[in-house]
């Protein structure tokens, strides 16, 4: 077992749900292709250029501008690395835009009636489970901060009377 994780560098069971993962992915692409191969083919490479040419550019600097202006000084007070408590819930959020883009901003003229709710209630609904995602990761945020912090005190408090 440790032989297998020194050559892998991971668990059994993190190997076996990448294959499983694989399996899945390429029983997808064997199915898609046999019916569409032109426009599978054409989808991967415009989300490639897509995403390598002009999405990883904008969410890079947004992401280093959000570490610049949001950069903390070094304190005594023990710090929680706050960045993925913000790129979680916008990561996600970008994620259901990106999928859901059309009801969101009312271009899916073509297709009514599909869902069977009236076209304006997408915008809101979004704007809420974004708002949710960002509360329930600040939540989070303030439950770490607040063991880091009072584990550090429970540290000092022991530290305190051998120290003086």
């Amino acid at each position: 077992m440790t032989r297998l994780v020194r050559w892998y560098g991971s668990s059994p069971l993190h190997l076996l749900v990448l294959i499983a993962s694989f399996a899945v992915t390429g029983y997808a692409l064997v199915r898609l292709f046999a019916v569409r191969p032109l426009e599978v083919a054409i989808w991967f490479v415009g989300a490639a250029v897509l995403h390598d040419l002009i999405l990883l550019p904008l969410y890079s600097l947004a992401d280093l501008s959000t570490q610049a202006v949001l950069r903390h000084r070094a304190t005594r007070v023990p710090q929680v690395p706050w960045i993925n408590y913000l790129r979680v819930p916008a990561f996600l959020a970008g994620v259901l835009l990106l999928v859901w883009f059309p009801l969101i901003l009312d271009l899916s003229a073509p297709y009514p009636d599909a869902a069977g709710l009236p076209e304006g209630v997408y915008l809101g609904r979004w704007l809420a489970i974004t708002a949710v995602l960002f509360a329930a990761s600040a939540l989070a945020f303030a439950v770490k901060l607040r063991r880091v912090r009072r584990a550090a005190r429970a540290t000092g408090e022991r530290r305190a009377p051998g120290s003086s």
